[in-house]
């Protein structure tokens, strides 16, 4: 269960606007989306779950377990970034490689997990290409496939298909959905796109001018 409780934060330079969530409550298996245009307040709830906004008295539980109150590094959270953020100088392999023995995951087993993932998102023939010179799709993949190697209770998505072309876009989809339903992690989609949603949502939240809507 994901139940947000009791959020409220505006900026101090933009008075017009303000996140206000007095409780956000659903099922956190599977992928769920949060859709909303350009200045909803999409982006500012990312960046409050992953601790860059700090709400003062604010209560986020995540399978029974309080985790606002937790420093960053201890809401074992898996987090794709729009932009990926890739160490550029290592290879595709590297950056997963050097989140996995950072989370203490690199036991036999997670590693025949690796492999497993990696041919099913189609990054056998970029694993020793250094970030900077893989493809847009590729670098997505990557991203994803780290943040699934780096034992999430939840990861994160934040317009994962913003940044490709739109003949990448459905590919990649099904990649992304068959990947981290056979992981099994529950999965927060940030996006615009209803399409994101129709293809690979298990519910859609809206947002509206900071505020969370009617689901379904």
């Amino acid at each position: 269960m994901f139940l947000v409780k009791n959020l409220q934060f505006k900026f101090a330079q933009n008075q017009n606007f303000e996140l206000n969530c007095p409780e956000l409550k659903f099922d956190a298996r599977g992928i769920t989306a949060i859709r909303g245009p350009s200045g909803s307040g999409k982006s500012t709830f990312f960046k409050i779950l992953i601790g860059e906004f700090s709400p003062i008295n604010w209560s986020w539980t995540l399978n029974n377990e309080e985790i606002s109150n937790k420093d960053v590094s201890d809401r074992h959270l898996g987090v794709v970034f729009q932009n990926y953020e890739l160490f550029p100088h290592l290879t595709a392999q590297e950056n997963i490689e050097i989140v996995m023995k950072s989370r203490d995951n690199f036991s036999y087993q997670s590693l025949q997990q690796l492999d497993n993932y990696k041919k099913q998102l189609n990054l056998e023939n970029c694993w020793n290409t250094k970030a900077d010179h893989l493809s847009g799709g590729e670098k997505q993949r990557t991203a994803v496939l780290r943040a699934i190697m780096s034992k999430p209770k939840l990861i994160l998505l934040d317009e994962p298909f913003a940044a490709l072309d739109p003949a990448l876009r459905q590919e990649s989809r099904a990649l992304l959905k068959g990947v981290i339903d056979k992981s099994g992690i529950p999965a927060l989609m940030i996006t615009h796109d209803e399409e994101d949603c129709v293809q690979l949502a298990n519910r859609t939240i809206f947002m509206h001018d900071g505020r969370f809507l009617n689901s379904k």
